[in-house]
């Protein structure tokens, strides 16, 4: 994991190779690692959330999410979603309405993000 500092805003990054996040243990992971280098922001690669995330019905992404905007950290979803968000209609809709709000943003790449923190 790397941090970065964008437009005043201090960022974690995960790293994209490592086991795939898919409990409630693993967001409380995060949250740990973003309070030990006092990180706003966790910058999650979209290939390590577990497919599971990307089901509404599983509760996993309210899980992740709940949990980090319960500690005041903010997420975001680096990478790829396009298939996700072709396969569910509710989760295109997530993905709409959570990149209006200042919590949960899903981006394409690292400069999508700094140009969205340039702009919040």
């Amino acid at each position: 994991m790397r941090t970065a500092e964008h437009h005043d805003v201090r960022v974690l990054f995960v790293d994209p190779d490592g086991p795939q996040i898919a409990s409630t243990q693993d967001a409380l992971d995060l949250v740990g690692e973003a309070f030990g280098c006092e990180a706003e922001l966790v910058a999650v690669p979209a290939s390590r959330l577990s497919p599971e995330f990307f089901r509404l019905r599983s509760g996993l992404l309210g899980e992740v999410t709940q949990k980090l905007v319960n500690y005041r950290l903010r997420l975001a979803v680096v990478g790829d979603v396009t298939d996700h968000v072709a396969a569910s209609d509710a989760f295109r809709d997530y993905v709409r309405e959570a990149n209006r709000g200042l919590h949960t943003w899903f981006v394409e790449d690292e400069a999508a993000l700094v140009e969205r923190l340039a702009s919040a």
